[in-house]
């Protein structure tokens, strides 16, 4: 996939006029504070990654503060389609910048506000210039924040921001967020492109989820690349809770890891049809006799 599609996925909103205001920083988040908090609306498509437009010209190089986000460049960008951009900028923010910040555009009479959750990229959220390293821990993090539906999915990440600041998490959120979903990694910035692999093994045939990505047959959400298993490739924490860095290619990335809720894999045969599951007279999901015969 060429440059110019996956970095349709970074993209810094803007546009001519009233430009991108910076607010002041909060304090930073407590331990305890749980991830999932912060990634309740997890809806970011693969389209969102894919999707056409973005000019680079040095935009990921400016930073996401004012002088960053107000380019015309970045402008032009987003008014192309801005309904796609404002759903990538909201992920993107949460990604990069720390909570309790926000970036705002304004253009048309339309104000699109932004708030930073993770910080993950705190040089680059601040304005400077994104390093390697934020390149490729804010491209692992969007695209764990990709789901093949679009629709709206709690998930806990787990890993570190590329200061090596480890995302706090506590044991209630290991305990409700129980199913070890997947590793991301990878860099949008560049032609790396992006991986993806499964933590616990493949859904079985009549088992389906919103967050199917990494859990069932490979490459089911392009431009993320499926690598298998992710214990292949990645090395795990001190405690074995989380992958902290994959290699793909001669290439070593910093990692996010996802667990899901139980009840985001939906069953076939449940007797309900879910969104996930295909009509068909079967207890398959791409074929399930809880959603009907499929007409003729």
């Amino acid at each position: 996939m060429k440059r110019m599609e996956l970095l349709g996925v970074l993209l810094l909103t803007l546009t001519g006029g009233c430009g991108v205001q910076e607010m002041p920083t909060a304090p930073s988040r407590k331990p305890g504070h749980t991830v999932q908090d912060l990634e309740m609306e997890n809806s970011l498509t693969t389209n969102g990654l894919a999707f056409n437009g973005l000019a680079f010209n040095g935009l990921a190089f400016n930073g996401l503060a004012f002088n960053g986000l107000s380019s015309s460049v970045f402008s032009a960008w987003f008014q192309r389609h801005p309904e796609e951009s404002n759903l990538f900028m909201k992920y993107l923010v949460r990604c990069a910048v720390p909570p309790g910040q926000t970036r705002t555009y304004s253009h048309g009479g339309i104000t699109y506000t932004w708030s930073g959750g993770l910080g993950l990229a705190p040089s680059w959220a601040s304005g400077s210039p994104v390093t390697l390293r934020e390149q490729q821990v804010v491209s692992a993090c969007l695209a764990a924040l990709v789901n093949k539906y679009g629709r709206n999915v709690t998930v806990s990440l787990l890993g570190m921001s590329a200061m090596g600041q480890r995302i706090p998490y506590t044991a209630s959120e290991l305990n409700n967020y129980s199913l070890r979903e997947a590793c991301f990694f990878g860099n949008l910035f560049n032609d790396e492109g992006l991986f993806v692999g499964n933590d616990q093994g493949l859904l079985s045939t009549n088992q389906s989820s919103f967050r199917a990505c990494a859990l069932w047959a490979p490459n089911t959400c392009p431009p993320l690349t499926h690598i298998g298993s992710c214990h292949t490739s990645c090395q795990h924490d001190a405690t074995g809770t989380y992958f902290t860095q994959c290699t793909r290619g001669g290439i070593t990335y910093p990692a996010i890891t996802t667990r899901i809720r139980p009840q985001d894999i939906s069953t076939c045969g449940d007797g309900i049809c879910q969104p996930s599951e295909l009509c068909g007279n079967s207890n398959r999901a791409s074929s399930c006799k809880d959603c009907g015969r499929c007409p003729r």
